[in-house]
Formats: structure tokens, C-alpha cells, sequence
């Protein structure tokens, strides 16, 4: 499989297939495709899928008598990254699967401590990516990439965690002071992450646009 990553803030990724090979996507993210690509759907995620903030069918596209061609187009103002899960898995936000090769596998990370249950909001329950090849995620805005080392740490509002390598180590703690919890204007958690690893920070995260725009979506009453 080759691709090509092209537009500027909503982006397609486009994929070039041989004959027999295959890729699998989020159902509705199939822009444009060659006429000799072959759509089958598949309900293999499961639940799993469901409580990962995923639908629970996928579609898989094989190329058919030759080789084809398929573009996945983002959802959100941002940018679309490969990664390759080919001897680490990452860890990404709900909802950050576009499409991937057949080898790679998606789980369900729960965050097991009580803070980051309770109340960790986009990253109590995040999408494990394992397996072999490379998977294409959306990421919300632009991309900030940080390399922690080991036992390094950085404070992060909890919507602007992208993801980050298996190895990193999440955790949600309170904001120190009730003064500066309650006045401060940035909540009352933010994420911790430990190294080591990489971590992907993004600038824009759909649910700080979705607040901000909230106070002028009209409620029907005049």
C-alpha cells in the first residue's frame, strides 16, 4: 500500500492498493475510489468498538483485478498521521480511527486509576492500536510532538491529548489551590503524562470547539 496525505485543513488521505489488497475504515469516510474497488462490510469490532467511541461495523475495501485506488477524508479541521503500530502500539483518543491496513488491531484502553475514571473525560476510555502496519488517525487542529524521557512528566489539559506510545503512563490529577481550581478558567484536571515515549499533543480539541460554540447554537426559544 502507498499514500498520499493532501489538503490543508480537512485532509484526504489517499491510498494506492495492489490487486488482493485490502484496507478497512470507519464506516462514511470513503471520498472517492477507483471502480474496481470492492466494498464488503464487516461487524468483527464488536462492543469493544462501541465503548471506544467507534461505530461497531467497519467496511473493507479490496482492490479487484489490479491495483486501486481509495481516499479517506477527515471529519474535523485538522490533520491525518500514519502511524506505524509495527512493534509498539499506540494509545489514541476516542474516535481517532480513519482507516488502516488488515493487520492492525484496535482495543479498548480503559484508564484504570479512580481520577482518570471519574473524571478524565476524553481520556478515560481511549483506542489501543497493535499489530502490524499502519493506521491513519485524525488529530484535532495541528500536532505537537513530545519526547519524553524516562520518568519525565507534562501537564496537559485532558482534550488536548492526541496519543502516545504504549509505555507512557497516564494519570489525572486536580488543580492545585481551590482559588486557582475555581477561578483559574482551565478546570478543575489536567492529565499527567510519564515517560518514556512519545506523546502527540493537538491544538484544537473538538470538544473545546464544541463549548465555545455552544452559547450560539439557538435553543428554539424566543
Amino acid at each position: 500500500m502507498k499514500y498520499d496525505i493532501i489538503g490543508g485543513s480537512f485532509p484526504v488521505v489517499e491510498c494506492t492498493l495492489e490487486s488482493g489488497e485490502s484496507m478497512k475504515t470507519e464506516s462514511g469516510s470513503m471520498v472517492w475510489m477507483s471502480a474496481n474497488m470492492d466494498m464488503q462490510t464487516s461487524g468483527s469490532g464488536g462492543l469493544g468498538r462501541l465503548f471506544s467511541g467507534e461505530k461497531i461495523f467497519q467496511n473493507i475495501y479490496t482492490a479487484k483485478g489490479g491495483s486501486g485506488l481509495i481516499a479517506f477524508g477527515s471529519t474535523f479541521p485538522g490533520r491525518i498521521m500514519p502511524v506505524d503500530v509495527s512493534g509498539k502500539a499506540w494509545i489514541f483518543q476516542k474516535s481517532a480511527f480513519l482507516a488502516s491496513e488488515m493487520g492492525v488491531s484496535m482495543s479498548v484502553a480503559f484508564k484504570k486509576k479512580l481520577g482518570a475514571g471519574l473524571f478524565g473525560g476524553e481520556g478515560f476510555i481511549m483506542q489501543r492500536y497493535s499489530g502490524s502496519g499502519l493506521v491513519f488517525v485524525e488529530i484535532d487542529g495541528d500536532l505537537k510532538e513530545v519526547v519524553l524521557a524516562p520518568d519525565e512528566k507534562i501537564i496537559v489539559d485532558t482534550g488536548n491529548v492526541a496519543g502516545y506510545e504504549e509505555g507512557v503512563q497516564m494519570d489525572i490529577v486536580t488543580v492545585k489551590g481551590v482559588k486557582n481550581a475555581l477561578l483559574g478558567g482551565e478546570g478543575l484536571f489536567n492529565t499527567v503524562l510519564t515517560g518514556p515515549g512519545r506523546v502527540w499533543l493537538q491544538t484544537m480539541p473538538i470538544s473545546a470547539v464544541a463549548d465555545a460554540i455552544l452559547p450560539y447554537v439557538p435553543t428554539g426559544n424566543k
